[in-house]
């Protein structure tokens, strides 16, 4: 009696375990490693849009297509009929096969993507013949102005980095891989959903899951206004058209970059289409025109002569100059023993800080930064106060504007020197490039923007950005920066840059009725060639703002070899 007992027991409670597996293996919810009876098929939501300032639509969607393989419903079939079907290599598409089949034979995977509207209704009438294969609706970027793409940037197909990286993408999903498409990826690819399918015991799919109770809507993507005015930039990249270098213009008043050109460029739309990979090879591959190298943010070049208005606000400051001080100038200046720099100014000019200013006199200069440093009980000490009073400007570090990529530049210290002369063994002199924007001074492009902006701002700039709106909501906190100079300090050195663009070295930037405040500078271009320094064509230069009373816009201008 007691075995016939049991033997029941066990026979019940076999049979309820046996029923819970077989209802988790048909039931549990988005997976396919388990699951023959649901498929979770993801929906992705329209990538958001871009704008320019004023509202001018950027970057927009269009509708493409995407050849699926979901490996396991496949029968033998014939791979060149297929391979010649939708373009590709007939070893290529066997790869691509054998890839998705390692990632999983239940789910889907991309075997061409970016199919376009024409390409699809003749792959229709064909791909019925290819059991496991369907084509699937997508949608990619449409750049619509061919302009600021080194802002923008483009998007890609995920790659296994990404993947591993973060694992909300799947195989096959589009990501920002460059500029703002990648900054604010998170913002603009919204929330991908589900949708669940019944599927029947022969694999296939015979309506949705569950009355589609169980779907996920997809949240919609955010849509961004940028900073950036097109018509501006598309004037702005004309004028780098056949030349090397970058232009960045900034409003002084919120940090809001107006333009950012660089040159040579790409256009967004050649990451679009079949032919973005062999795109993408040819601009990785020039390595003469670096047109993926965004010189604006990543170049770091020598500030010349711009550079001399900083030391003349530090002059100010530590009270080693006023706007009286005179210095002659000799043609140029022994800074050293048979050591000479040299200077366009005619032997025996006599210049004031502003006079300093707008003849761009190397001599007037060299003996200011001489006076800066020595003014302190130890060369050391002197570099160092001048450093942190050039650094409050926003030089010799990242600016941390919203795009990922960018350089520091170099503005030197005492142990940078102390490490090859030795603690002190070595004078203002010795540094004497410093004063003029050559030596070891490093800037970029955006750096020497966003300096001039803090002097059109009498001492202090905000951060540089290139988003102004997101879903049309100003959520940008603007927060001061300031500089180590007292804002009294700036007015002489302001007019003296005006008198630049009246009557010095920039009187070709001159507008009528408006005042510009300005600084040229050349700067000096080596290279070394077997060990040997060898001098190139000289950069040019350019720093300036408008009007100079009220500054609505600052310019930053580099041209390599200029």
């Amino acid at each position: 009696m007691i075995r016939k007992n049991l033997l029941i027991w066990i026979t019940i409670i076999s049979s309820a375990i046996f029923i819970i597996q077989l209802a988790s293996l048909q039931l549990s919810k988005g997976s396919f490693n388990r699951d023959f009876a649901i498929q979770e098929i993801s929906v992705y939501p329209e990538r958001g849009l871009i704008f320019d300032r004023n509202g001018e639509l950027l970057v927009a969607n269009q509708p493409m297509y995407e050849l699926i393989i979901i490996p396991e419903n496949t029968v033998e079939f014939d791979t060149i009929q297929l391979s010649n079907l939708i373009g590709i290599e007939h070893n290529d598409l066997s790869k691509r096969i054998s890839s998705a089949i390692k990632y999983s034979t239940k789910l889907p995977s991309v075997i061409q993507s970016q199919i376009s509207k024409e390409e699809n209704a003749f792959l229709q009438e064909k791909i019925w013949q290819f059991d496991g294969f369907y084509l699937r609706k997508n949608s990619v970027r449409d750049y619509i102005r061919p302009f600021a793409s080194n802002v923008i940037g483009y998007t890609g197909e995920v790659d296994q980095n990404d993947i591993n990286s973060n694992p909300y993408y799947e195989k096959g999903e589009m990501i920002g891989k460059q500029g703002i498409e990648s900054y604010y990826e998170e913002r603009l690819r919204g929330v991908k959903g589900k949708r669940y399918f019944q599927k029947d015991r022969f694999n296939r799919i015979i309506g949705p899951y569950n009355d589609s109770k169980k779907d996920i809507s997809p949240k919609k993507a955010d849509n961004l206004t940028l900073t950036i005015d097109i018509k501006l930039q598309e004037y702005a990249e004309s004028l780098l058209n056949n030349k090397r270098g970058g232009i960045v213009a900034i409003e002084p008043s919120s940090g809001e970059i107006l333009t950012l050109v660089s040159a040579p460029t790409y256009h967004s739309n050649q990451f679009i289409g079949q032919d973005r990979t062999a795109n993408f090879q040819g601009l990785l591959n020039d390595t003469i025109n670096k047109p993926l190298f965004d010189r604006s943010l990543q170049a770091q070049y020598s500030p010349g002569s711009p550079i001399k208005i900083l030391n003349a606000l530090i002059g100010l400051q530590e009270g080693v100059v006023n706007e009286s001080t005179t210095f002659k100038c000799n043609a140029g200046h022994y800074y050293a023993r048979n050591a000479f720099m040299a200077c366009h100014n005619k032997i025996g000019t006599i210049s004031n800080l502003r006079k300093g200013i707008y003849n761009s006199c190397n001599t007037y200069f060299a003996k200011t930064y001489k006076m800066i440093i020595d003014k302190y009980d130890s060369p050391s000490q002197g570099l160092d106060s001048w450093s942190k009073h050039i650094k409050s400007f926003g030089l010799g570090d990242y600016l941390g504007y919203d795009l990922s990529i960018g350089k520091k530049g170099f503005i030197p210290e005492s142990n940078y020197y102390n490490r090859f002369y030795g603690n002190n063994r070595w004078s203002a002199s010795t540094t004497i490039s410093n004063s003029i924007g050559q030596g070891e001074i490093l800037t970029t492009p955006i750096q020497m923007a966003n300096f001039t902006s803090a002097i059109a701002n009498r001492g202090f700039y905000y951060k540089p950005h290139f988003v102004k709106k997101i879903n049309n909501q100003s959520n940008i906190r603007l927060e001061k920066n300031f500089t180590s100079i007292d804002k009294g300090n700036f007015e002489v050195v302001i007019n003296g840059m005006v008198d630049v663009v009246d009557r010095g070295t920039a009187r070709i930037a001159k507008i009528k009725n408006i005042n510009i405040a300005g600084k040229t500078g050349t700067v000096e271009n080596f290279i070394l060639i077997e060990g040997e320094k060898k001098q190139l064509t000289d950069h040019s230069t350019f720093i300036a703002f408008a009007p100079a009373e009220d500054p609505k816009i600052v310019i930053s201008v580099f041209v390599e070899n200029g």
